[in-house]
């Protein structure tokens, strides 16, 4: 019975040393590295991107991140001095609850014009069109946890509309629309 109770005493001492070694070798990480690791987990690794717009057209839209980058907030297609685009033709900027970066989303738009303008009339006025293009992250545009962010996300855009009769090619208003975009690559930060 004795020899258990000092078995038991010896394990706990060895577990006592052991987590404090360890929480010895946490403190000795860059403070860099230990304020993203406690915001959320690591600096690399692989990601996938979601978003969506609904009946807009317009510049806005909202994202979700996960795996390396674990965040959520609203993006905003905006040019190269950061000013609110609503033609979706130069950067995309995510502003996220733990900091932002831009996308590169030139190749993008230039994918989305293409197929949209050879839309055909249709008898029901609806249209679909599916792209695909590299976006890669803005140098020097990440804040909070993404300072000094890198990488590039592949990133699908499907597009689905009703247009209001007649419709023209796609160029009229439209009844109902969602544009979704999916994404995957690895971001280092």
């Amino acid at each position: 019975m004795r020899g258990m109770r000092f078995a038991s005493m010896a394990a706990v001492v060895v577990a006592g040393v052991v987590f404090a070694a360890a929480c010895a070798s946490a403190a000795t990480v860059a403070p860099a590295a230990a304020g993203r690791l406690a915001a959320g987990g690591p600096a690399a690794g692989a990601v996938h991107f979601s978003g969506f717009s609904q009946n807009s057209d317009g510049p806005d839209f909202t994202v979700v991140l996960s795996g390396a980058v674990g965040d959520y907030g609203p993006a905003v297609t905006v040019d190269p001095n950061g000013r609110v685009g609503p033609e979706h033709k130069s950067q995309m900027s995510l502003r996220l609850k733990k900091g932002s970066f831009r996308l590169h989303i030139v190749r993008l738009d230039k994918a989305i014009a293409a197929v949209t303008s050879r839309w055909t009339r249709t008898r029901t006025c609806s249209f679909h069109a599916t792209v695909m293009a590299p976006t890669p992250v803005v140098a020097g545009s990440g804040t909070g946890l993404y300072k000094g962010i890198k990488g590039s996300l592949t990133m699908t855009v499907t597009i689905d509309e009703v247009d209001v009769k007649p419709c023209p090619g796609g160029t009229s208003r439209f009844l109902s629309q969602l544009i979704f975009l999916v994404g995957s690559g690895t971001l280092s930060f």
